[in-house]
């Protein structure tokens, strides 16, 4: 059983940057085949706002293309999301995500709040 937890959530203004930290415990994300960010504005559902395979490839939405970096640690089982230039449009609850595969649940942190003022 994975366990993940988030940090690095915080306010700051437009333009700026926070670093989201996903410890995990219990597994290690080297073995995890898909690791993620979403993130969840106020209202329902979870947007996908980047991803990293156990090889390395990443993929990221237009919305956050150029502004967001996911990357892990294998050796700190931890996973990274940089996050630049932000926009008031990327507040939210940002969850982390560990998935053998794409249409299982996986595994979910409980989440960070990030808030970008204008």
């Amino acid at each position: 059983q994975m366990q993940l937890v988030e940090s690095g959530g915080g306010s700051v203004q437009l333009g700026g940057s926070l670093r989201l930290s996903c410890a995990a415990s219990g597994s290690s994300i080297f073995n995890m085949n898909f690791m993620a960010w979403y993130r969840q504005a106020p209202g329902p559902g979870r947007e996908l706002v980047a991803r990293i395979t156990v090889g390395g490839q990443t993929n990221y939405p237009d919305s956050v293309k150029g502004r967001f970096t996911i990357s892990k640690d294998n050796a700190k089982n931890t996973l990274y999301l940089q996050m630049n230039s932000l926009k008031p449009e990327d507040t939210g609850v940002y969850y982390c995500n560990a998935q053998q595969r794409l249409d299982s649940i996986g595994y979910w942190g409980r989440g960070t709040q990030v808030t970008v003022s204008s």
